[in-house]
């Protein structure tokens, strides 16, 4: 019985190797599904604002940014994209 206690606690305190890979393309689509409606719902919310307003400069810049911001969320691979561009233009790589 004490040889099966200690079995158990060693069993228990050894570290599980980690994963080989981390994969985090779950989590970018959950991020994806959640703050992609929120997003929307929030550029729609101020564009109407500025529209009802009639502040027609702010609201084309505030389109620009949100079309901006919508192709660093909704392009695949955009980040990495311009991480790399980015550092080949300061000679980086």
């Amino acid at each position: 019985m004490v040889e099966d206690a200690l079995h158990l606690t060693h069993h228990l305190l050894t570290p599980s190797p980690p994963p080989a890979e981390l994969n985090t393309q779950g989590l970018a689509d959950f991020l994806r599904g959640f703050f992609g409606p929120l997003f929307l719902v929030t550029v729609s919310v101020v564009a109407l604002f500025f529209l009802f307003t009639r502040e027609i400069t702010r609201f084309v810049q505030f389109l620009a940014v949100a079309i901006t911001i919508g192709v660093i969320f909704y392009v695949p691979n955009i980040i990495e994209i311009l991480a790399r561009g980015i550092a080949g233009a300061l000679g980086l790589t």
